[in-house]
C-alpha cells in the first residue's frame, strides 16, 4: 500500500513538471487531459480524454510472467520465448530491453531496481524496440544465387518529379529512391538541343531535362546509403554514336572500379547480389539507330488525360480490383518504342563494354519473347498490359523464363499521372523487376514498399522456391490454380495511439476527437487476397478495438499484410490516418508494436498500432 502511495505521488508530481520534449512519454502514461472543440459557433464541446490503459490481454500476461507486480529480465526473457516466439533471446538482450524501457521512465523509484511494472511492460510492448519485423533489421536471405532468383526494388522513369508529361526531370527523385533502398534506376538518354551533350528526359513530352552527368553523380553518391547490394542502371538509349562514346567516358570516369563490366558478351547465368556488392551495373539494349528527338518514344501510345475519382485521389484504386481486370484500354498498344530497333553495325566498343546485362528486343509472338537461350541469360521488358496478356494462356511459360532470365514490367503509357499497377501480378509469375513510379503514392506503391521491407530492406528479396524449381512432376505452379491452405494467420488488433502527437487537434474533425477504424487484409495470390475492417471507435485519440481476424493463406510466401487506418466521416470521404504493408513471411509472432506511415511511405513519429500475430 505504501509503495503504491509513493508511486502515485511521484507519478503525479512528475507529470506536472515534465518538459514538453517528453510528450510521447506523457501520452503513454495516460496524461491526455481535456480538449475542447467549437460547436455551433457560440458553443464549445469538451471531451475528457480517456486513460491509455493496457488491454486486458496485456494485464493478464503481465500477471502471469511477473511476481508481486514486478517483472525482472528473467521474467521478460521467459515471456519473449513463450509468447513472442523469440527463442534465441539471451538474458543479456532481455536485460537490455528492460534497461532501454526504464531509461524512458526513470522518474519512477521502482526502476532503480532495473525491473518493469505493468506500465513499463506496456511501454515496452508499444515501443520502437518491439516491431513486427526482425529487429534489428538484417539481411536474412541467401544472397549467393543468380540475380534472376530475386525480386529487385525497381524504379520507372526515376528522374521524374511528378507526372509523365510536364513535370521536371531532376536528380532529386533518384536520390530519394536510393535512400529508400531502390536498386534499379531508369534513365532515358536523349541528345540535348545542340546535339553535343546528353539530357535525361521523357522524350516527346513537355518534361524539363536534367543532365546525365548530374544523375550519374547522384547515383554514385547515394547508391549504397541504404543497401550495399548492387545498383542496376537501366538505360533507354536514343543517342548518336558519338554521344554513346561520350556516355561511355562519363560512366567509366564517374564510377571507376565500382562499375561492373562483364568479361564476355553473354552469360549463361547472371552473377549473384553477393558477388556484386558495392557495384554499379548497366543494363540496356545494344545500340540502335538514332531516333529523332521530335518523335515521341511512345509512338503507338495515345496519351489521354486521365481524371481520377475522389477515392483514387485519396487512397489509390483498391488492389483487389486489379485481379478482375484481364482487359485494358491499352489492349492493342505495342511496345515498339522499347522493343523494336535496328542494331547498328558500327557499335562504339567502349559503349558496348558498359552493358553487363543485355536487354533483348521482342520479336514474334509470346513464345518467342519467352524463349530461354541455354547459353545466354537475358532481360526483356513488358508493359503491364503485355504481361497480363502473356499470363492468360502462358503463365507457366512466363515463370519458366524467369527462372534464369530477368523480366522487367513497366507501367502502361496511359498512366500519365505516374500512378502504378498491381505488382503482385508480376511477382506471382516470377518477374524480378516490377518497375514503379516512385514519386507518387497509393495502395500499389504501399505494396511495393511492403515487399521490400523484407530481407532487411536491402532491395533484394529471394523468390520462393516454387518459382525457381519445377515440381516433382516437372510442372510449375500456376498462380490461378486453387491450392490447399498452408497456414492461417491470426491477427488481433488491440489499439492505436500517437495521432494526437503527429496531427493537429482539429485535423480529422473540427467538432470532436476522431472516429478511427482499421482496414486489414491480405494482398497475395487471388485466393488469399481479402480486405476486412474493424468497428468504428468514436471520439477517441487512442482507440481500442480488441478485434480478431483470421486469414487462411494458400501461398503465404507471397502474402503481404495490409493495414490502413481511416477516420470515419459521415458527410465526406473518410480521412486517412496511416498505413503499412508487411511481408507475412517475416512477421514476428506475439504482441508487436506496428508503426504506421503516411501516404508516401514516410513513417510517422508516434502513430502505432498494438497487435498480436499468430500462425496456426
Amino acid at each position: 500500500m505504501l509503495q503504491n502511495f509513493l508511486y502515485t505521488c511521484t507519478y503525479q508530481s512528475y507529470i506536472y513538471s515534465l518538459p514538453k520534449r517528453h510528450t510521447f512519454t506523457l501520452s503513454f502514461l495516460h496524461t491526455m487531459s481535456k480538449q475542447s472543440y467549437k460547436f455551433c459557433c457560440c458553443f464549445r464541446r469538451r471531451f475528457k480524454l480517456g486513460e491509455v490503459e493496457p488491454p486486458p490481454d496485456i494485464k493478464e500476461l503481465f500477471s502471469r510472467y511477473s511476481e508481486n507486480g514486478v517483472m525482472t529480465a528473467e521474467h521478460l526473457q521467459r515471456f519473449m520465448a513463450e509468447v513472442q516466439g523469440d527463442d534465441e533471446v539471451t538474458m543479456e538482450e532481455a536485460q537490455a530491453a528492460v534497461d532501454s524501457t526504464i531509461k524512458e521512465m526513470k522518474h519512477l523509484p521502482i526502476f532503480h531496481r532495473r525491473v518493469l511494472n505493468l506500465d513499463a511492460f506496456f511501454r515496452y510492448l508499444f515501443g520502437d524496440w518491439n516491431p513486427p519485423l526482425p529487429f534489428p533489421s538484417k539481411v536474412m536471405h541467401d544472397m549467393k544465387a543468380p540475380l534472376a532468383h530475386y525480386y529487385i526494388y525497381t524504379g520507372h522513369n526515376s528522374y521524374l518529379t511528378g507526372n509523365q508529361i510536364s513535370s521536371d526531370c531532376s536528380d532529386v527523385p533518384i536520390i530519394e529512391s536510393l535512400k529508400r533502398g531502390v536498386r534499379v534506376i531508369e534513365l532515358d538518354m536523349w541528345p540535348n538541343s545542340t546535339k553535343d551533350d546528353i539530357d535525361i528526359v521523357h522524350g516527346g513530352t513537355l518534361t524539363a531535362p536534367v543532365k546525365l552527368q548530374k544523375c550519374l553523380e547522384a547515383i554514385r553518391t547515394y547508391a549504397f546509403v541504404a543497401s550495399e547490394y548492387p545498383v542496376i542502371i537501366t538505360l533507354e538509349d536514343h543517342l548518336t554514336p558519338n554521344l554513346q562514346a561520350k556516355v561511355a567516358k562519363m560512366v567509366t570516369e564517374t564510377y571507376g572500379d565500382v562499375l561492373y563490366c562483364s568479361e564476355s558478351d553473354t552469360m549463361i547465368e547472371f552473377p549473384s547480389p553477393e558477388s556484386l556488392k558495392k557495384r554499379i551495373v548497366v543494363s540496356t539494349k545494344p545500340p540502335k539507330e538514332f531516333l529523332d528527338t521530335t518523335k515521341s518514344i511512345k509512338e503507338t501510345d495515345e496519351i489521354p488525360v486521365k481524371t481520377k475519382t475522389s477515392e483514387e485521389d485519396a487512397w489509390g484504386e483498391e488492389i483487389s480490383n486489379h485481379f478482375k481486370k484481364q482487359k485494358s484500354l491499352d489492349e492493342n498498344d505495342e511496345d515498339i518504342q522499347y522493343e523494336e530497333e535496328t542494331v547498328k553495325h558500327n557499335i562504339e566498343p567502349e559503349y558496348k563494354q558498359l552493358i553487363a546485362i543485355t536487354a533483348k528486343k521482342l520479336k514474334g509472338g509470346i513464345k518467342d519473347w519467352l524463349h530461354d537461350d541455354p547459353i545466354a541469360a537475358k532481360r526483356i521488358s513488358l508493359r503491364e498490359t503485355r504481361l497480363e496478356k502473356a499470363i492468360e494462356n502462358h503463365a507457366t511459360d512466363v515463370i519458366r523464363f524467369t527462372q534464369r532470365n530477368l523480366l522487367r514490367v513497366f507501367p502502361k503509357g496511359s498512366r500519365v499521372d505516374s500512378s502504378n499497377y498491381n505488382p503482385l501480378i508480376g511477382w506471382t509469375h516470377g518477374a524480378q523487376m516490377v518497375a514503379f513510379n516512385m514519386q507518387g503514392h497509393g495502395r500499389s506503391l504501399w505494396l511495393m514498399q511492403g515487399m521490400f521491407r523484407a530481407n532487411g530492406g536491402c532491395g533484394y528479396v529471394k523468390k520462393p522456391d516454387f518459382l525457381l524449381k519445377n515440381g516433382p512432376d516437372g510442372k510449375l505452379l500456376d498462380p490461378k490454380s486453387t491450392l490447399p491452405v498452408k497456414k492461417t494467420l491470426k491477427v488481433k488488433v488491440y489499439m492505436g495511439d500517437g495521432w494526437h502527437l503527429d496531427f493537429k487537434t482539429t485535423h480529422f474533425d473540427i467538432y470532436s476527437p476522431p472516429d478511427f477504424y482499421v482496414k486489414i487484409g491480405i494482398a497475395g495470390v487471388q485466393a488469399d487476397s481479402v480486405m476486412k475492417k474493424t468497428k468504428i471507435i468514436q471520439d477517441e485519440w487512442a482507440p481500442k478495438w480488441e478485434e480478431e481476424f483470421e486469414f487462411p493463406l494458400t501461398v503465404p510466401e507471397l502474402a503481404l499484410l495490409r493495414l490502413e487506418v481511416h477516420e470515419y466521416d459521415m458527410t465526406e470521404k473518410d480521412d486517412f490516418g496511416g498505413q503499412t504493408c508487411l511481408p507475412v513471411s517475416e512477421l514476428r509472432t506475439g504482441i508487436r508494436s506496428v508503426p504506421l506511415h503516411d501516404q508516401e511511405g514516410n513513417k510517422y513519429n508516434s502513430v502505432k498500432l498494438l497487435m498480436r500475430f499468430e500462425f496456426v
